[in-house]
């Protein structure tokens, strides 16, 4: 299995956890028209007000690279990018599993 995927940790400034939640999900929605991108999975964090996990698992590398072109992608960027205080974002290669 040559799947790409990657643990992203979003910190938002103070109070603005919920627009850019919003931000996420609507990106969510609009990576359903890439069947390279298989799961994408919004979360927020019970222990961090500010922090929103994604969980996200692409066909490729490759293809989870070029998404970052996408129209769609750019502007919801462009929109996120004044809520977010930070980003970690962990690479991983999936094995398998329920779901994948």
């Amino acid at each position: 299995m040559n799947k790409y995927g990657a643990y992203v940790k979003f910190t938002a400034k103070p109070g603005k956890r919920e627009p850019l939640t919003d931000i996420m999900l609507e990106a969510a929605a609009a990576l359903q028209a890439l069947p390279e991108c298989e799961i994408y999975i919004v979360n927020q964090s019970g222990q961090d007000p500010d922090a929103i996990w994604v969980t996200e698992i692409w066909s490729s590398a490759e293809a989870h690279q070029a998404s970052l072109s996408e129209p769609a992608t750019k502007e919801a960027i462009a929109r996120a990018m004044p809520l977010i205080a930070g980003v970690e974002s962990i690479p991983v290669l999936p094995l398998g599993g329920k779901g994948l």
